[in-house]
């Protein structure tokens, strides 16, 4: 399918051209083909428009501070942990887990490249599903990003405040556990309304705070392994092996939160694919390097540690454990920052495209941040952290990610197949279709690995998602 830029690129062989319709103050214009595919380009096209969704934000966001803010979401406090649990489902063959997830979550980060590269806007996969799919799915799409994610950052927000409290007497410990969460979330976000420069400045030094006490990790635990300990006495079963493979995929998600921002990301359609490229290749190196080291200075004992990395750095120095603790701490606090940097970015394209209130939808006159939609979403994740009944979501929210991953994958596809392109030459991967289908593929694996409550209660939050948005359509349908 052909589509021409009157500015940029010709994506497509010459040919007789019959229309035209503009999309971001730029005209498209459509090749002479066969009535049937021209109605079908005609319909993708016109589902491909902004609704001035990124008027009135500023494209500030460079290759290195999108890569950052992706390592800094994906290499969650996570990572602190999930090698025990690892170590516990499969023993020394948990390396190989991450090799495997590192290449579905690869797959899956091309299609996203390339999704981002030909619509780069406020949403990130939102966009480009809708542009796909119709607006029914990009509203289902955004509903499980966001949804999953403000889920999330309650979560890590009150695991932080029990780290700050865990000292202190027990009569302070209520009050102090509230001021932890309102004060770094608010503060986060407070630092989010003055820009959108701040905001990933702030995620650029967390993100190098939380990685020294990997690379000292790494550095110094590579002079500490033993051979023996990577002996496996047991064979891991079946239950064992889906297990890691899950635990291994949650180590790996969270791309999607910083491509919310995608509206204010300059030269998006090389920065997205560079920033992605960067990231996810060095947070897989990462992940695999930890892993292996912790299993040769732990070995069997690995599975039975909650703190593996503290207590692998103890073997060493009691000084190095209280730098790995004091590391998961600064990943929670950088996990947090990445987050407000994107996900309020969904509800601000929701709002400019009618799906939410137009409040939400606003900018700050000075520093052009979505500064309504940034409240909001700190105001709900400071009520889940201080609720706590957040937890029972936590599979729920990994699961509302696959789906996510699922429409992502299969939107670039769809979008590649028919040359849409917003802004300058797209990606153009050469091998989409077998990343696409890698992508799906172990999406679906995953989900299928959930047990049949979890796998109903994500087809509840697609459903009910679905009924809101016909009420939402037939809202707008009867005021015009």
């Amino acid at each position: 399918m052909i589509v021409r830029q009157s500015r940029g690129p010709v994506l497509g062989p010459a040919a007789a051209l019959v229309t035209a319709h503009t999309i971001s103050g730029r005209t498209m214009e459509l090749d002479a083909v066969e009535p049937f595919r021209r109605a079908r380009l005609r319909a993708t096209v016109a589902r491909v428009r902004e609704h001035e969704r990124d008027r009135g934000l500023v494209r500030a966001v460079g290759p290195w501070g999108l890569a950052a803010s992706i390592v800094n979401i994906v290499v969650g406090a996570g990572i602190f942990a999930v090698p025990g649990a690892l170590a516990a489902c499969i023993g020394p063959y948990a390396p190989l887990a991450f090799l495997v997830c590192a290449v579905a979550i690869g797959s899956v980060a091309i299609c996203f490249a390339e999704g981002g590269s030909r619509i780069p806007t406020s949403g990130g996969a939102y966009g480009y599903v809708d542009a796909a799919f119709g607006p029914l799915a990009g509203y289902i799409a955004g509903t499980l990003l966001w949804f999953g994610n403000v889920l999330g950052c309650g979560g890590v927000a009150a695991a932080l405040a029990d780290v700050a409290v865990s000292a202190l007497p027990p009569r302070f410990m209520a009050v102090t556990h509230a001021a932890v969460i309102i004060g770094i979330i608010g503060g986060i976000a407070l630092v989010n309304i003055g820009g959108i420069a701040r905001g990933a400045r702030l995620v650029g030094a967390a993100t190098v705070l939380k990685l020294i006490p990997l690379v000292i990790f790494i550095i110094v635990g590579a002079g500490a392994m033993h051979a023996a300990n990577f002996l496996a006495t047991t064979q891991p079963g079946t239950a064992g092996l889906g297990r890691a493979l899950i635990l291994a995929l949650f180590a790996f998600s969270g791309m999607e939160t910083p491509l919310s921002a995608s509206g204010e990301v300059a030269q998006p359609a090389r920065t997205i694919p560079r920033a992605l490229a960067m990231a996810m290749l060095s947070v897989a190196l990462l992940y695999i390097a930890i892993q292996v080291i912790a299993q040769g200075i732990l070995g069997d004992a690995l599975a039975h540690s909650t703190v593996p990395l503290a207590d692998a750095m103890a073997r060493v120095s009691p000084a190095l454990r209280l730098l790995m603790l004091a590391g998961a701490g600064l990943s929670m606090f950088g996990w947090i920052g990445s987050d407000i940097l994107g996900s309020p970015r969904m509800l601000f394209a929701f709002a400019r495209d009618g799906m939410l209130p137009r409040l939400l939808g606003r900018v700050h006159e000075r520093s052009h941040a979505p500064q309504m939609a940034i409240l909001c979403y700190a105001a709900i994740a400071i009520g889940l952290a201080l609720s706590g009944t957040f937890e029972e979501l936590a599979v729920l929210a990994t699961l509302a990610s696959a789906v996510l991953y699922i429409g992502g994958c299969t939107a670039a596809w769809r979008l590649a197949r028919r040359g849409v392109a917003l802004v300058g030459t797209p990606l153009n991967f050469r091998w989409l279709g077998a990343a696409m289908a890698i992508g799906v593929t172990s999406m679906l694996i995953m989900i299928a690995l959930a047990s049949r409550a979890e796998i109903i209660g994500l087809l509840a939050v697609i459903g009910l998602s679905a009924v809101i948005y016909r009420l939402l359509a037939s809202g707008r349908l009867a005021r015009a």
